[in-house]
């Protein structure tokens, strides 16, 4: 740096200074200490070199294994001139040391820039002044030192032992500067030493500490123990001081070298009896640290450990009382050489030879010191004053020794005479001690700067040790400890999942095992029972619902009884007489006998969990993908509200109820049993609408509707878990029923968006769905459920005239006034509760009219009393008993008169009552007890104009339908679902009810209070739960139909539409009238028995001709208006097309019939059965060709089904075979063939109980049916999931079924052989026989089952009415027999296939047989 600096730059200090805030010249003075620091460590290596070449290398001790401490030192400042960043410019002269010629006292990069320090600013006349007497003094004493060296040599290592580290002076490597001898000089600035010795420092980076127990806060110790002391060797010695000065304000750090004189005076020579060294600190404060010796001194570039030692040598003892000869020569003074005492005579030999040596070692610096002597005599002269106040530059003394002289003897002897010795250490030592003191100064300073810095730093790096601890500390108690709690919540949910997955199969393991079980056991199977043997059997309601969301299948109930034990309560309670409670004690205790008997073939006992784990692990592959969401919810059953954990994963959906929990364990165990969704799982892919719900009037729940037509609901803790889960499930929406997008915002809409999105109140105005269909759509979506009974569906009541023979459904005096509510029918009972209302003056209670509500659970159950799983729910409502006959269910008519004068009874009906005529009858006869008027309680008293429980559902549903109820049906919505349920408008209707029964009343989260919270809840349950209301302006009314279709009851000209004739005059067995305009190409699909078929276009644009003026005149083509135009292949006599025909492989023992063939929706493939392989094929009706063989069966598959679909959904093919087994197929719309799990077609269900060849079957997916016949056997009816349900009988004397049809109504027809036919529901009750005269060669139901059509060999087609039998039209008779007929999707055609190969098409309209054109049109 100070080569930089004063050769390199010509920066201008004084604006340094400045900026940095030094003192004038302070950046000089530290360039001139870094210099002497440099000088006096190469004066040390050429002493260390010429000190091993001579001893050839140390000598150490025995025993020792390092050098002397002295030594150590030594090296360790040498070391220092190796290249390092410190100092690699002055290694750029010389690449290994800056030592050219150790015998110089200084080497010439030395002198050249002591040189350069001076004349660098010399027009600063002062600071080159004060640097030249700083020069000269420190050049002249090293002079005078070399000088004594050269006189006197040291003594060799070899000649003498080495001194112990603590004991070895350093005299013999400082220059002796005293002349005086009696006096030493204190440095300024050192409080009370009168010794020191410093070390020398290269660069700052190495300090040399003595190794004996020196002081470090600058006292004085000595050794006397040491018996190697020397204590004749006592000189005065020059000390040179290493500091480490920083210049102000800058971050560089350099060292000082202080050559300072000490006189030996006679105090010091009293208090010092022997060497010592001296260690002064820079820090006064700091503790003594020891010096250690296992290395030679410290590496390059080290940070110095200790402070700057100062190394101090006691003056020498006179010679008298002491021996001179003991006295090392290198520790003489220069004062005592040069006394006569101690003077060796010179020679001339030795004289020449000093001469020599004085010449090599000072020959470089002499001219240095004469140039300055002369450039600066003016001052010098002034400076350098004798001990007479003399001067001793002035011209014609000194100043002539350095001008004209050349000697280095002459020059060196005027240095070492007395009074230039005198006056350069008064005069020209003070500047040299000025020029230390600053550098220690500037050490002190720099030392508390970087201890003010690092101390700071120490400061912020604890705080940001703290901070690292504290953010630890939180990393660990938070993060950490949340990741902990949220790996073990996977964990748990895990082996909740897993749990949940091995009970959820085991529960389907035990329904496959009941299922089997029931295949092998049941009548028709392999161990079926004795038919003699009556055994009963329990059925409930499944929750199956069909489009209309009706509920109408019954499956087996394996928990099925009559209840005994509720009846022996009931007599118990209700005082029975004596007999009836011994009677119920007798069939209580029988009950139990028999289930003990029957308890091996329906346990359904899980395994405990000890055994679930000990379960497989194929069990656990279940669980596919990460687990989405995991959240507390309640599943709302019927009668259950099972608490448990929602877990939806990347494509399934998981329920696993919490059977530890305390509510779980106050649901009834028997409601329970009816409860299939405990241990739940559904696909993505089954998930077909999503709702939001209401459950206790919070919107905190979800319905979810599924593929297998039923539906699953959930409540969750709070609305943001809803919102949640609605976004991890599919995006479904409402469905596509209504119009809706299916979008995951759907799902979330409210009711009343959910009613402006929807195009059903169009639909309904239109009469495109019936009155039921809408008031299903309306309470969907205002949020009623089948799965809450406190939410349950609401119908009106509709009739009023319960009691007379014969209903007129054309009188309006029938029916209900539909713009009031139940409650205010009676007009002294609406005064009565307007009354109520109006004098009501509680203070926290709003008025209202109605305490109870027009819909409740109990009243729910109390219509549903006579079905399961209704009548066991009932009887947890009711504590295990049956409720006090006379407030049971038991007539209709009793129900509405109750309504309209009972002021706690204001109930409107359920759905059920329009469709479901099995809740009437109490089929598993359970003891009811008896009313006080009309005696024992047993089926449901029907009106008098109903003969049954069908035909009362029938007219009621007429009634419904009705064009009364549908010109005013909307203003009983208005009350239900519509402005009038709250506000003023429910106010002036008299539609006020009790506040909790409405949305939005009240805040459950808000309630605190465990108690009230409770209370509040059981309110809610209890007593009712009024809609979500829908609009806020009246609902408009329906269209008239004669407004809609002012022609629809007008007669047609004539019933015979075409007739088209095939060439091949071969029966057409089989037509299928596929006329949807919405196809690309409407079509006729007809087959031949000689197994051609053709693909007739339908012609959607024809309408009937009215015989209008116009048509005279308008000349249309023939083909134009005609409803039929047939195939292009086949019109042509002669055309070379290849003809439709699908083989020669079919079966000879199969006859040709309408139940062989089945046809796709568009018309774009065929699917025949019959063939010889026992396979079923799929042909392409554009090309004929095979598309597909399906095999399944072992025998020839005799007949084919197709499930009802739309154009591109799905469906169902059913196969029917010689094997005694029909075969459930799945067709994928998109795949355009029969598909299965794997590559190959798999049957999805395989439906037995047949002892003969299949001869007929129909399926229906949207009833979940299959009725299939056998040649001599049964009519059965089967579940699509295979399960046998029921057995049609068939009446006395009807054998041989060969035709089976049935409705969406649930009606199922079946032709026996010889004109035989029956009516059946889907529940297995036989509805009416018939023995025609013909024989029946085809049948077909209208779209609603209100009408059959049927064509027998005579060629005749008749209508007839499916509920009665009776006919009702037959068209004109036909040349031939008829052998298959069909409807157009509007049903205005009838299409006939006959047995010489044409086809007739009639006109037809429904409506000239319905009643209410009978009646009033």
């Amino acid at each position: 740096m100070a080569n930089v600096l004063i050769f390199a730059s010509s920066l201008n200090f004084s604006e340094l200074q400045s900026e940095k805030n030094m003192s004038n010249g302070g950046i000089l003075r530290q360039c001139l200490r870094l210099v002497c620091t440099s000088a006096v460590r190469n004066c040390l290596e050429c002493k260390e070199r010429i000190r091993i070449h001579q001893s050839g290398g140390y000598c150490l001790a025995a025993g020792t294994t390092a050098m002397p401490s002295k030594v150590a030192h030594l090296h360790s400042l040498i070391r220092g001139v190796q290249a390092s960043p410190r100092n690699i410019v002055e290694n750029l002269v010389t690449q290994n040391s800056p030592v050219k010629d150790p015998e110089k006292l200084l080497q010439d990069m030395d002198v050249n820039r002591l040189r350069a320090v001076i004349y660098r600013d010399i027009e600063e006349t002062k600071q080159a002044q004060f640097l030249s007497l700083a020069i000269v003094y420190f050049i002249s004493v090293l002079m005078v030192s070399k000088y004594r060296d050269i006189l006197e040599p040291p003594p060799t290592p070899s000649s003498s032992p080495i001194p112990n580290a603590g004991e070895q002076s350093v005299s013999s490597d400082c220059v002796t500067g005293s002349l005086n001898g009696s006096s030493i000089v204190p440095i300024p600035g050192i409080d009370g030493e009168e010794d020191r010795s410093d070390t020398f420092n290269h660069d700052s980076a190495n300090e040399i500490e003595s190794t004996d127990e020196g002081s470090l806060s600058g006292s004085t110790k000595t050794d006397s123990k040491d018996p190697s002391t020397d204590d004749a060797s006592k000189s005065p010695n020059i000390t040179l001081k290493s500091e480490e000065p920083m210049s102000d304000g800058s971050s560089q750090k350099s060292g000082e070298d202080v050559i300072q004189h000490y006189g030996s005076g006679d105090a010091a020579e009293e208090k010092k009896g022997e060497d010592s060294w001296t260690d002064v600190s820079l820090n006064d404060e700091s503790e003594p640290r020891p010096r250690t010796d296992e290395k030679d001194g410290m590496d390059r570039g080290e940070k110095p450990q200790g402070q700057i030692s100062v190394l101090s040598g006691s003056p020498m003892h006179n010679n008298t009382g002491g021996n001179s000869s003991s006295i090392p020569r290198d520790e003489l003074n220069i004062k005592s050489l040069m006394t006569a005492e101690g003077f060796p005579l010179p020679t001339p030999a030795r004289e020449s030879n000093l001469t020599q040596k004085l010449e090599a070692a000072l020959g470089s610096v002499c001219p240095l010191l004469r140039e300055i002597m002369v450039d600066f005599a003016p001052f010098l002269s002034k400076t350098l004053l004798g001990s007479h106040g003399q001067e001793l530059l002035s011209e014609g003394k000194g100043i002539t020794s350095f001008k004209h002289s050349t000697s280095v003897v002459e020059l060196v002897m005027l240095l070492c005479s007395q009074e230039w010795q005198n006056s350069l250490q008064k005069h020209a030592g003070l500047a040299f001690i000025e020029l230390i003191n600053e550098g220690r100064l500037l050490s002190h300073a720099m030392k508390d700067h970087i201890v003010r810095v690092a101390n700071e730093a120490e400061f912020i790096l604890n705080r940001m040790r703290a901070d690292d601890v504290l953010k630890h500390a939180e990393f660990e108690q938070t993060l950490c400890a949340q990741t902990v709690i949220e790996r073990k919540e996977e964990e748990k949910m895990c082996d909740h999942l897993i749990t949940a997955a091995r009970r959820r199969d085991n529960v389907i393991a035990s329904r496959v095992l009941e299922k089997t079980i029931n295949i092998i056991s049941n009548k028709h199977g392999a161990w079926g029972q004795d038919p003699g043997v009556d055994a009963p059997e329990y059925w409930r309601l499944d929750a199956w619902e069909d489009d209309a969301r009706r509920r109408k299948r019954f499956v087996h109930n394996p928990w099925g009884s009559s209840h005994p034990e509720a009846t022996l309560k009931s007599s118990h309670e209700n005082g029975a007489p004596d007999d009836a409670m011994l009677q119920a004690k007798e069939e209580f205790h029988s009950q139990l006998a028999a289930n003990r008997s029957q308890q091996p073939l329906q346990s359904n006992d899980l395994m405990d969990d000890n055994e679930l784990l000990s379960d497989d692990r194929e069990l656990d592959l279940d669980l596919v993908g990460p687990v989405n969401i995991s959240s507390k919810g309640h599943l709302i059953s019927p009668g259950v509200v099972a608490p448990g954990i929602v877990s939806i994963t990347s494509n399934e959906l998981y329920f696993e109820v919490d059977e530890d929990d305390p509510e779980f364990s106050k649901v009834d165990p028997e409601v329970l049993k009816y409860c299939d969704h405990l241990h739940g799982k559904w696909y993505f892919s089954e998930i077909r609408a999503i709702f939001s719900r209401h459950y206790l009037l919070q919107n905190v729940a979800i319905e979810i509707f599924l593929a297998s037509r039923t539906s699953v609901m959930f409540a969750f803790p709070d609305q943001a878990t809803v919102k949640k889960v609605i976004k991890a499930l599919p995006r479904v929406g409402v469905g596509i029923k209504y119009g809706i997008p299916q979008t995951r915002r759907a799902s979330m809409m409210s009711p009343r968006q959910l009613m402006r999105a929807s195009n059903m109140t169009q639909k309904w105005q239109r009469r495109e769905i019936s009155n039921f269909e809408y008031l299903m759509f309306l309470n969907t979506i205002a949020g009623r459920t089948y799965n809450d009974l406190n939410q349950y569906p609401v119908f009106p009541w509709i009739l009023t005239n319960y009691d007379s023979k014969e209903l007129d459904l054309g009188l309006s005096s029938n029916y209900r006034d539909l713009s009031k509510p139940a409650g205010a029918l009676n007009p002294s009972r609406r005064a009565y509760f307007e009354e109520r209302y109006n004098s009501w003056e509680h203070e926290s209670i709003p008025p209202f009219h109605y305490g109870s509500h027009y819909s409740t659970a109990a009243f729910t159950l109390n219509w549903l009393l006579r079905l399961e799983p209704f009548t066991t729910m009932f009887l947890a409502l009711q504590s295990g008993k049956f409720d006090h006959p006379n407030r049971l269910f038991s007539s209709i008519s009793m129900a509405w008169k109750n309504c309209q004068r009972d002021t706690s009874d204001v109930k409107e009906l359920i759905p059920e009552l329009f469709y479901l005529p099995e809740m009437f009858t109490n089929a598993h006869q359970y003891k009811l007890g008896s009313q006080d008027e009309t005696g024992v309680v047993d089926h449901v008293q029907l009106p008098t104009w109903a003969s049954s429980p069908d035909e009362f559902v029938r007219i009621h549903r007429m009634a419904l339908e009705s064009e009364i109820v549908s010109c005013q049906l909307h203003q009983w919505i208005d009350l239900i679902f519509g402005y009038k349920q709250k506000g003023p408008e429910a106010i002036r209707a008299t539609n006020v009810f009790y506040y909790l029964t409405y949305e939005g009343s009240v805040d459950l989260d808000a309630v605190n209070d465990h108690i009230m919270l409770e209370a509040i809840e059981n309110q809610i349950r209890s007593f009712g739960q009024t809609p979500s209301q829908l609009l806020m302006e009246p609902h408009p009314p329906r269209s008239s139909a004669m407004h809609l279709t002012p022609m629809m009851f007008s007669t047609v000209p004539d019933d015979v539409c075409m007739v088209m004739k095939f060439l091949s005059n071969s029966p057409i067995c089989h037509i299928s009238a596929n006329s949807y305009p919405q196809l690309p190409q409407p079509s006729v699909v007809t087959v031949t028995a000689s197994q051609n078929f053709a693909v007739n276009k339908w012609n959607s644009n024809y309408s009937a001709s009215m015989h209008s003026p116009s048509f005279a005149e308008s000349t249309p083509s023939i083909a134009a208006n005609l409803p039929l135009i047939m195939d292009p292949v086949l019109a042509q006599v002669n055309n070379h097309m290849p003809k439709r025909h699908l083989g020669d492989n079919f079966s000879q023992k199969v006859k040709m019939r309408a139940n062989c063939f089945v046809t796709t929706v568009d018309s774009k493939f065929l699917i025949a059965c019959g063939f010889w392989d026992h396979s079923f094929r799929v042909f392409s009706t554009e090309s004929a060709k095979i598309v597909q063989i399906v095999f399944g069966h072992f025998g020839v598959i005799t007949c084919l089904g197709r499930s009802e679909c739309n154009i591109t959904s799905d469906c169902y093919v059913a196969s029917g075979s010689a094997d005694c087994t029909v075969l459930l197929w799945h067709w994928n719309a998109r795949c355009q063939a029969i598909v299965g799990d794997g590559d190959h077609p798999t049957p999805r269900a395989t439906l037995t109980g047949h002892d003969s060849p299949v001869t007929a079957l129909v399926i229906s997916a949207e009833l979940g049916l299959v009725v299939s016949s056998s040649e001599y056997g049964p009519v059965l009816v089967h579940t699509t999931f295979g399960d046998l349900l029921r057995t049609l009988e068939a009446p006395n004397g009807y054998r041989g079924p060969e035709n089976v049809i049935m409705s969406r109504e649930g009606i199922v027809v079946v032709g026996y052989e010889k004109g035989n036919i029956a009516a059946f529901t889907m529940n297995g009750r036989r509805l009416r026989h018939h023995s025609h005269h013909d024989t029946i060669q085809c049948m077909l139901l209208s779209r609603d089952g209100e009408y059959l059509i049927t064509g027998g060999d005579k060629g005749i087609v008749e209508v007839w009415r499916t509920f009665s039998l009776a006919l009702l039209y037959a068209f004109p008779a036909c040349d031939s027999a008829v052998k298959s007929i069909a409807l157009s999707h509007d049903h205005r055609f009838l299409l006939t296939g006959l047995a010489t190969g044409s086809i007739v098409v009639f006109h037809i309209d429904f409506n000239r047989w319905h009643h209410e054109f009978q009646h009033r049109y």
